[in-house]
């Protein structure tokens, strides 16, 4: 996340607020959206499945396309692992890591050091709370304490009391963790949908004005841009609902 990002939620422009969800073992058709979407979207976001069957080397040739890079491997380790894996990632420049703030104390702030190394070019590290995938139900049959809205608030405090830049968080969580995080904590959100797309497998959905209404800084969006016959067409639809959130 770069000067521009760490701006106040006024100053970051309509489209640095998309993170363009970018997962797919086919590297063709990954940098065939990064090239359509250049210019478009504030950063691509590549996760396990890309990074799986691509590697560094993908990820780089991504970024070459002229993006931002939001690398979502979700580090969930313990500490001195999930250091090394950061610390490994450094050299590809991103703007971006994801690890699970669920991790602990220790392991949050490992990868908080670990990410410092790199100075002022260091990425940005948000702590995952819990997956838009899952429900209340979904929490109690893993042992966690619900309601999602209070694991996701405990998580929160948690990464901010570790030093860690912000976390991503479902949008119905957005208004609760701006209110008691303030300003400066950065909210990143997936499980977005405009109206004209399908909610797939998320379950806590929120459109996209909704989301940058509530307080998101940052707004994770795949399918209804990857999957559209016209992404950069869904992009620019996308970019102007959030610019008449701002309005």
């Amino acid at each position: 996340m770069t000067d521009t990002e760490s701006k106040s939620m006024t100053e970051i422009s309509p489209i640095d607020r998309i993170f363009c969800a970018v997962d797919t073992p086919k590297l063709d058709d990954a940098l065939m959206l990064a090239d359509l979407l250049a210019g478009e979207v504030g950063a691509i976001k590549l996760g396990k499945e890309f990074f799986t069957a691509h590697g560094p080397d993908g990820v780089k040739r991504v970024a070459d396309c002229g993006h931002k890079i939001f690398l979502d491997l979700k580090f969930h380790d313990i500490p001195n692992t999930v250091a090394g894996g950061i610390r490994a990632a450094l050299r590809l420049n991103c703007a971006v890591m994801t690890v699970h703030a669920s991790g602990g104390p220790a392991m949050l702030e490992a990868a908080r050091d670990a990410a410092a190394e790199a100075g002022a070019k260091r990425p940005k590290i948000v702590a995952v709370t819990v997956l838009t995938s899952l429900d209340d139900a979904d929490l109690a049959a893993v042992g966690q304490q619900g309601p999602a809205a209070d694991q996701v608030l405990r998580l929160a405090r948690l990464t901010e009391a570790s030093g860690v830049d912000g976390v991503v968080c479902s949008p119905h969580e957005v208004a609760l963790l701006r209110r008691e995080m303030g300003a400066d904590f950065a909210l990143v959100v997936p499980g977005v949908r405009p109206v004209w797309a399908g909610a797939d497998d998320q379950k806590r959905i929120m459109t996209p004005g909704e989301a940058i209404a509530a307080g998101a800084n940052h707004l994770v969006i795949g399918r209804p841009i990857t999957k559209s016959d016209d992404p950069i067409g869904a992009a620019r639809r996308i970019t102007e609902e959030i610019a008449e959130a701002l309005a």
